[in-house]
């Protein structure tokens, strides 16, 4: 079937079963079908794009910057529209994983006074900022009075022993509902903890609640929730970033020490980036997805999301089994050889985003590290090739309640759903054949490289509600963009990590993406306390 037939009859289902609502989005999903179809997904070599002559090339292309060229003025604060810069009450920064743990072992603090010390953070400010569903005051608190007791008797279940920790709402937890932040899900109260939680638990943490999110982790900006909308914790106007909004709100805040969230094309990182956190998507298959309500089963993959990389590595240990200390420690940044994918993945920048990346780069390269550009063959197709699978997938977990309670998901989400019952099987294989390739062509770019470096997310933390965002003159839409940076290594599964790389002048966060090799997710957070180092 043409994309021309298939358009024309999906159009006239929709119509006839009163969706005219569909058809802009079958519209812009026709021309993403043609560009895949157009796609030769066969062997493509990256090539290494190291040398001084390609790397001036790659500066003077336009939309690229080097790392020694000037950054663009920033713009003035008071020349900034209502809410463009950050508000509300100031905040202390929170106890890290690490700091409470030293505390608690030196007899300094207890699990019952950091659990409590989080339960009034969010009886004060989750009103504003409806990052909860669900708070289990009275089970959290039981639960440190134990972690205290088990330490005193000389049970040190290791790192995350009595630490506070949320966990985002699409992981069960034995007893209460899993809403995924749905009406459709209100009343599924899970028979047993998803795999992730029997991990925390065994590791000796507190959960002090379950956060809210995009619907069914559906979308980017965490505004369509059967709950409400979560709100940035620095302007409650703002987005905190999706799926993952509400746990990134509860870390960012002190409502808990870290969280738990999912990434199917940027959920954890997207919302870190934009927090200003740590934000970890492992290597496909490394976590445990069990007892978690999928988007795409393919493309969902379970992290962390952090205040500091050695927080994140603390969680991530307990997820794959490990909740022992086992030290991380620093790779050295001399002879670090970094490769960053200028084409495609830096064209499309806000330019203080640009800016903190560019400054990100040279701190590096002063600390020794070798920085150059490499290229990604099919970095064109990435959104063609993510979308029919992700809309696929996410259709088919939905059809028996999108038939018997449609009106109960969000507009939004259900529309996004309605459309991927249209997605062709030829054309999600197609998709699958464009996943192998790009995964080949990471696979040969870390070949040459360590790690991978570009931006977490082009823009920060746009407004709830906001369509599209601007960037030099030009309106793009708001998902396409917060997804654009990511997506890539959910369809690839390499492991990838958000960290902060400075404020734009406004004072919005901005983050800096590492990507490692497939398996390799230690290695990477190694080299990622490095940098977090060198940035600090």
């Amino acid at each position: 079937m043409t994309v021309d037939a298939w358009l024309k009859m999906a159009t006239a289902d929709a119509d006839r079963r009163a969706l005219p609502q569909l058809a802009p989005l079958l519209e812009g999903l026709a021309a993403s079908l043609t560009q895949l179809r157009g796609g030769d997904f066969t062997m493509h070599a990256t090539p290494r794009s190291g040398d001084a002559a390609e790397r001036a090339s790659a500066a003077a292309r336009p939309g690229t910057q080097s790392a020694a060229a000037a950054a663009p003025p920033p713009v003035p604060a008071a020349a900034a529209p209502a809410g463009d810069s950050p508000g509300g009450p100031a905040r202390p920064r929170p106890y890290t994983i690490q700091e409470f743990g030293r505390q608690l072992r030196r007899g300094g603090t207890s699990s019952v006074a950091a659990t409590e010390a989080c339960l009034q953070v969010i009886a004060a400010h989750d009103r504003a900022l409806n990052a909860f569903i669900l708070v289990l005051g009275a089970p959290a608190l039981a639960q440190a009075r134990q972690a205290d007791a088990e330490l005193a008797a000389g049970h040190d279940r290791g790192p995350l022993h009595g630490v506070p920790l949320s966990l985002k709402d699409l992981f069960d937890l034995r007893g209460v509902a899993t809403t995924a932040a749905s009406k459709v899900r209100a009343t599924d109260v899970a028979a047993h903890d998803a795999a992730a939680v029997v991990q925390l638990r065994q590791a000796g943490a507190v959960i002090v609640g379950k956060t809210n999110l995009h619907e069914f982790a559906f979308g980017t900006t965490n505004e369509d929730s059967g709950f409400g909308p979560a709100r940035h914790p620095l302007d409650p106007v703002r987005s905190p970033g999706g799926s993952s909004g509400g746990s990134a709100i509860s870390v960012a805040t002190g409502m808990a020490l870290g969280t738990l969230g999912t990434d199917t094309g940027g959920s954890i990182r997207i919302p870190a980036a934009v927090c200003g956190l740590v934000g970890l998507k492992p290597t496909a298959g490394e976590t445990s997805a069990d007892g978690v309500v999928p988007l795409s089963q393919t493309l969902d993959h379970v992290g962390p999301l952090a205040q500091t990389v050695t927080d994140a590595w603390y969680l991530h240990q307990a997820l794959v089994g490990h909740p022992g200390p086992r030290p991380l420690t620093a790779s050295p940044l001399g002879g670090l050889r970094i490769g960053v994918p200028h084409r495609y993945f830096c064209s499309l920048l806000e330019p203080e985003v640009r800016a903190a990346f560019d400054a990100a780069v040279a701190a590096l390269e002063r600390a020794g590290a070798h920085v150059a550009t490499v290229d990604i063959a099919h970095a064109d197709y990435v959104a063609t090739v993510y979308l029919p699978i992700v809309l696929a997938e996410a259709a088919a977990y939905h059809a028996a309640t999108l038939d018997a309670r449609a009106e109960q998901y969000t507009a939004a989400v259900r529309l996004r759903l309605e459309m991927g019952r249209y997605v062709l099987a030829e054309d999600y294989l197609r998709a699958m054949a464009g996943r192998a390739a790009l995964r080949r062509e990471v696979d040969a770019a870390l070949s040459w490289y360590d790690v991978l470096m570009l931006p977490t997310v082009p823009i920060v933390a746009p407004p709830l509600g906001a369509a599209t965002v601007d960037i030099d003159g030009e309106a793009h839409a708001v998902r396409s963009l917060m997804l654009r940076l990511t997506q890539l290594f959910n369809i690839t599964g390499h492991p990838a990590i958000s960290l902060p790389c400075g404020t734009t002048s406004a004072g919005w966060p901005v983050g800096l993406q590492l990507v490692g090799r497939r398996h390799e997710t230690d290695v990477l957070m190694h080299i990622a306390l490095g940098v977090e180092r060198s940035l600090s």
